[in-house]
């Protein structure tokens, strides 16, 4: 599930992260003008990777903070994720259950969060309350080519600050003991929260679709992270301006 205020790019970072158009902003029909998730959407997708398939349920939630009031904008989505358990339940608890019984359940939460810089807002220390005994959270920055290498640093430790400060549970990974995986795992940790950027923007380099943002000074690959992003930029070495 994505879950975020309006405007950060829930929908696109679906597209980017599976590259494919899942969510067609311009044939929806319950998008407004703007290309806007209104209602919650589910998606089914199938995944295959070296012969092994994993069926995924994406779950696309309208955005919020754009109301005179915020009032519980957050009972839908808390809503949908106890129906979900109830369901599963209900499943579980019949005399004639399905052997191959399908999870209806939501496992994770990407929250995104607006790159102001300042940490996070009141709404969102509401909403991540909601969410982190029902379903795991994983903080997500929005739009994160916004901010400078150092600004990106000092923003993602003032989140984990006051995430600490208002004992919002995020998701921990779990410990691993192998060693190659356990480096992962622990540079993962370190990582967070994870910052995106996400483009429907699709153009051809050297044999290839690439998802990408254009700018003035040149264009960010969306899909790579640091100084591998940039291409078909100007003289100034504009490679430290993302992580």
């Amino acid at each position: 599930m994505v879950v975020g205020r309006s405007g950060l790019g829930k929908s696109t970072f679906i597209n980017t992260l599976f590259l494919a158009e899942i969510n067609n902003l311009s044939e929806r029909p319950q998008a407004n003008s703007y290309g806007s998730t209104v209602c919650i959407e589910e998606k089914l997708v199938r995944l295959v990777e070296n012969s092994v398939t994993l069926n995924l349920t994406l779950v696309d939630t309208p955005g919020f903070g754009d109301a005179v009031n915020n009032t519980k904008c957050w009972e839908p989505i808390v809503n949908y994720i106890e129906s979900k358990f109830f369901e599963q339940f209900c499943e579980e608890t019949r005399m004639d259950r399905n052997a191959k019984q399908i999870d209806k359940c939501v496992h994770l939460c990407l929250y995104f969060i607006e790159p102001s810089g300042h940490g996070l807002k009141p709404l969102d220390i509401e909403l991540m309350h909601q969410l982190h005994g029902r379903v795991n959270v994983v903080p997500v920055i929005a739009k994160a080519d916004c901010f400078t290498r150092d600004e990106l640093r000092r923003f993602k430790n003032q989140i984990m600050r006051d995430a600490e400060a208002h004992d919002i549970k995020l998701y921990k990974f779990p410990e691993i003991e192998e060693s190659l995986d356990k480096a992962l795992a622990e540079k993962l940790k370190k990582t967070l929260p994870f910052a995106v950027v996400g483009s429907n923007y699709i153009c051809e380099k050297d044999g290839r679709k690439i998802r990408f943002r254009e700018y003035p000074w040149g264009t960010v690959e969306v899909e790579k992270s640091g100084a591998q992003r940039f291409f078909g930029a100007p003289r100034h070495d504009y490679s430290q301006k993302s992580d």
